[in-house]
């Protein structure tokens, strides 16, 4: 079975150059926080953060596969996946076969499971749950 890439990310992506991605679990779902980017989508201030949430994560890892390695085709996902710096909803052979991936299991498999990847500037984000949503974290001004 082919493996098909969706674009999830519209209007939106993490900050090209340093996206400090942060992964925290609430219950089930799964957190997903970063810098987003102000030089394509000039919309989002400097420093202002997205939070990517997964419903029902069962599994993820945050992977050292950077985008040199990716244009270099030292990713599983190199030479098939639509471009880098992109969230993705995967379907059809994932290819685990390919690397020993180092996955963090949070609950049992779902069978309504999704799987979800996001290539950031140094890091590959992937998950499997039901769901996904996107919001922008609103920071409260200090006086």
């Amino acid at each position: 079975m082919a493996t098909l890439f969706t674009k999830l990310n519209h209007g939106w992506n993490a900050e090209p150059n340093c996206p400090a991605p942060l992964v925290s679990m609430i219950g089930k779902d799964l957190a997903l926080e970063f810098l987003l980017n102000p030089f394509q989508f000039p919309d989002f201030a400097n420093a202002e953060k997205g939070i990517l949430l997964f419903s029902n994560c069962w599994r993820y890892r945050l992977g050292t596969t950077n985008h040199e390695g990716w244009y270099r085709g030292q990713c599983r996902f190199s030479q098939i996946a639509p471009s880098w710096g992109e969230l993705y909803e995967v379907n059809g052979d994932l290819l685990l076969s390919k690397l020993s991936l180092k996955w963090i299991t949070t609950d049992e498999q779902s069978p309504l499971s999704r799987h979800f990847l996001f290539y950031l500037r140094d890091e590959t984000f992937e998950c499997d749950a039901t769901d996904w949503k996107f919001s922008v974290k609103w920071e409260t001004p200090s006086n």
